[in-house]
């Protein structure tokens, strides 16, 4: 066996396209700022992930066997680190381009992913799932880079796209508050989903 190109494509684009906490994060960064003042940011959130795809790939993996523990303490500090952007998603007022307040740039989108326990949970589950043991450790994790990074190129501008075409409806609304407590809650659901329910 050796990787199973197709069907690692397909696992790609169903997770990264699916709400989860890096989706809601672009959609509500773009419901607030706007798509173009957002791009920097979703071009961290794409790059940040290379940050553990390849420390997976070169033997993260072999760590996390020997220390169970620490992985598992490491899991739960994300999962509180993203509920609480999600809190503060939820007491965002949508109103592009408001005050004195900057869109989130390049470097706080790198850091998104590494604090994504689904994001974790997709990689592991690409090298166990759909690379052979036959396969190069360079082989198989730049081919995991790469078509990671390509349905991210592809599928996070939609989600950012899509907040900002959001927020120009329902922006100065009643609906408002609840679109981003929604939002929240999504991200909430999604990290809870990926800690407990054993999904990717």
């Amino acid at each position: 066996m050796s990787i199973a190109l197709v069907p690692l494509a397909v696992f790609a684009a169903s997770q990264i396209g699916t709400p989860g906490p890096a989706n809601m994060a672009l959609m509500a960064t773009g419901a607030r700022f706007g798509f173009r003042a957002a791009l920097p940011f979703v071009a961290g959130v794409a790059l940040g992930k290379q940050l553990i795809i390849w420390p997976i790939g070169f033997g993260l993996m072999q760590l996390a066997e020997s220390v169970p523990l620490l992985f598992q303490a490491l899991k739960y500090v994300s999962a509180a680190y993203i509920i609480w952007l999600a809190w503060k998603v939820a007491n965002l007022r949508l109103g592009q381009g408001g005050g004195a307040e900057k869109a989130p740039g390049f470097a706080a989108g790198l850091i998104v992913h590494p604090l994504n326990p689904k994001a974790w949970a997709m990689i592991v589950g690409g090298f166990t799932a759909f690379v052979g043991p036959d396969v190069s450790t360079l082989t198989a994790t730049a081919t995991i880079a790469a078509v990671l990074l390509t349905c991210q190129i592809i599928l996070h501008p939609i989600w950012t796209l899509a907040g900002d075409r959001i927020a120009k409806t329902v922006a100065g609304t009643r609906a408002e508050p609840y679109l981003m407590w929604t939002l929240a809650g999504l991200t909430v659901a999604s990290v809870l989903f990926v800690l407990f329910g054993g999904g990717t």
